[in-house]
């Protein structure tokens, strides 16, 4: 039962990110992000975004130019392969429209007693703003091209691109809950589009007399 389960969990992921991806593509083209009411919104979009773009024009092309080439080469084997093609090259370009999405309506939130890190759809990371010492622009690659959260050694890395800006460090080993499961770190490094801005504001959040 555990080998079935093994085999079956990332057939389920899967199948989770791809609903969250329609989801955020819903919200944008409604214009409504996933931000609560009393939440600040941290943007994390602007390195991937020229990229996506590239990808979607390049993919969106590529379906025009094979269902020409189909149409004009007609015979029993191009019929057949047509339609499937043709579905194949429009759920990519969806899948890429989605992840786009989900890096513009599901941004960091910052609250009052913790900052929420996303990359994407699915990946979730959320910090209490109690344990945050200090913050500290550093660079970090993650391993991988498509990883998004990735945990080494008490260092959460939750990227975007493969790549973090902002290094918050706490101040001692954390439970932090996460879209894995929890994980006990002592740093936690996302990116963000202004890497400064967003430590300066973590600063005086931290500073400011509870409520």
């Amino acid at each position: 039962m555990t080998g079935v389960r093994r085999l079956l969990a990332p057939a389920r992921e899967a199948l989770l990110l791809e609903v969250a991806l329609y989801r955020s593509l819903a919200r944008w083209l409604a214009r409504r992000p996933d931000v609560p009411a009393g939440a600040t919104p941290v943007g994390y979009g602007q390195l991937a975004a020229p990229m996506m773009w590239l990808w979607i024009f390049g993919s969106a092309t590529e379906v025009i130019v094979v269902e020409v080439l189909m149409r004009h080469w007609d015979n029993p084997v191009t019929s057949a392969l047509r339609t499937p093609l043709l579905v194949l090259g429009v759920w990519g370009v969806l899948w890429m429209l989605g992840m786009l999405a989900s890096y513009r309506v599901r941004p960091h939130l910052l609250l009052d007693d913790r900052l929420i890190a996303r990359s994407g759809a699915r990946t979730r990371v959320v910090v209490p703003l109690g344990a945050v010492e200090s913050t500290r622009t550093v660079e970090h690659e993650l391993p991988g091209v498509i990883r998004s959260l990735h945990v080494e050694e008490g260092l959460v890395l939750v990227g975007v691109s493969s790549q973090t800006n902002l290094e918050l460090v706490l101040s001692g080993p954390t439970v932090l809950e996460t879209s894995g499961g929890a994980v006990t770190a002592t740093r936690v490094a996302v990116w963000v589009d202004d890497p400064r801005g967003v430590a300066a504001t973590l600063r005086l959040r931290r500073s400011a007399p509870s409520r």
